[in-house]
């Protein structure tokens, strides 16, 4: 029997090594979506992440038979320990055959780290902060994966929960298909709860006026957030990256922000058209022509991802999310969406899943972390 070898990413071609083994695992795989080959690159690039600036990152490649057959990250996340006292071996990025020599030596690569560093846990897959991809699939294989969330064989959990790892965290997602229309009785409780707090939804006339508003909804998050065990706030440096990075695939459309007498930013709803098959067609690059599936994608589509929402501790349960899903219709009705994918919500987070409640939504996902006591 071939033995399984595990080596640390040093070099470019290494590292491009590392970012093609799931483009080239799931090639024929109708639900995998690809990731932005360039972004993933630029991940491990201090100048372009920078969570690197308070974090240590290292890349592995499982090689058999001289053939890539496994990748994982292993990341240390030094303002999560100083912050939340929270010390752990964050593990992701990780990808395999259906192997369990291969599975076997990634998970032990990431024990004995964990051992080099005197850190008593290791838990993903996760990456460096909050908002990135988080969760390994375990429910919904057969579902076309999202462009934040993490795609994977039906086997994984199976080999990671045979080397002794168990559920973390559990994240639920959800499938909506719209209604033809709302009744008036949401109309007019979304008139009552506007005029008793003196609400305003605004209306954007440009991609570029939602600029102004990027920082106050960084700020909503953290307060949206912050009560969480595991929130860590978010650094300018993070902010400029995710303004950089997501900024171009926006719609003005899809971004709900409501504002107080003040016109101070009291909730907002991210949402975006879906871009799974785009980045199917277009494996993952923008260029030559992958910039054309995404206009495509951008001006016509029957699906809509629900991506990001924060809303001020005290406007919660007043009503305020009634008001964004009534915006959120009104959109959807006028650009042919009929169905809404949630991003992942953690299980237990009920206040985020009562925006759904009155809509039908089908549980078609789950995903969770597995985390291990290192003996």
């Amino acid at each position: 029997m071939s033995k399984v070898s595990i080596i640390e990413v040093k070099t470019a071609e290494q590292l491009k090594q590392f970012v093609q083994f799931p483009m080239d695992l799931y090639k024929n795989n109708p639900y995998f979506v690809p990731s932005f080959i360039n972004d993933e690159i630029n991940i491990w690039n201090p100048a372009e992440n920078p969570a690197l600036q308070y974090s240590e990152a290292k890349q592995f490649l499982a090689s058999k038979n001289n053939t890539i057959v496994g990748r994982i990250a292993l990341i240390i996340n030094h303002k999560e320990e100083k912050e939340l006292d929270i010390k752990k071996v964050r593990f992701g990025w990780i990808d395999f055959i259906d192997d369990e020599d291969v599975s076997k030596a990634l998970i032990q690569t990431a024990i004995e780290y964990a051992k080099e560093k005197s850190i008593p846990k290791i838990e993903g897959p996760m990456g460096f902060t909050n908002l990135d991809k988080a969760g390994m699939l375990t429910f919904g294989f057969d579902k076309l994966a999202t462009m934040i969330g993490i795609y994977n064989h039906e086997y994984y959990p199976k080999h990671i929960e045979k080397w002794g790892l168990t559920k973390e965290k559990e994240w639920v997602e959800f499938e909506i298909i719209f209604p033809d229309s709302l009744p008036d009785k949401i109309y007019k409780f979304n008139e009552l709860i506007s005029q008793k707090y003196q609400l305003k939804v605004l209306k954007f006339n440009s991609k570029e006026e939602i600029l102004h508003y990027v920082d106050a909804m960084f700020d909503l998050l953290d307060v949206t957030y912050n009560h969480l065990s595991t929130y860590t706030p978010i650094s300018d440096e993070q902010r400029t990256t995710y303004k950089e990075k997501y900024f171009k695939l926006i719609d003005k459309d899809y971004i709900v922000c409501v504002v107080d007498s003040d016109h101070n930013l009291i909730s907002f709803a991210i949402t975006m058209p879906s871009y799974s098959k785009a980045l199917q067609k277009s494996k993952g690059k923008l260029l030559p022509f992958g910039w054309w599936h995404f206009l495509r994608a951008g001006r016509k589509n029957e699906r809509a991802n629900f991506y990001l929402i924060g809303v001020h501790p005290d406007y919660q349960r007043r009503g305020v999310t009634s008001i964004i899903f009534k915006e959120i219709f009104d959109t959807f009705k006028k650009k042919g969406v009929k169905f809404l994918e949630t991003n992942p919500e953690l299980e237990d987070n009920k206040n985020i899943q009562l925006l759904w409640q009155d809509y039908n939504p089908v549980n078609h996902k789950r995903r969770r972390t597995y985390s291990l006591e290192i003996q």
